[in-house]
């Protein structure tokens, strides 16, 4: 199962602003330096009231279907 690890910075007003819509997506680069698109709506539970902080490992099908997502480690904010 491919799996990338992304390091998030999301500030709470961005990821309201930018991400609110259910059918946002959010772009970032994973640790070794690829693009990965996935959506926004994965990152609720994790929403805290200074956004969302930390490093996630995305789980993804053979197929490229999100599986899930799980957080690895708090970053400094």
């Amino acid at each position: 199962m491919p799996a990338v690890e992304v390091e998030l910075r999301i500030s709470w007003s961005e990821y309201l602003q930018r991400y609110r819509v259910g059918a946002a997506q959010v772009l970032a680069f994973t640790r070794d330096g690829r693009r990965v698109r996935f959506p926004a709506n994965i990152l609720q539970r994790f929403l805290a009231a200074d956004g969302v902080h930390g490093h996630f490992r995305i789980r993804f099908d053979d197929t490229g279907k999100l599986l899930g997502i799980e957080r690895c480690s708090d970053v400094p904010r």
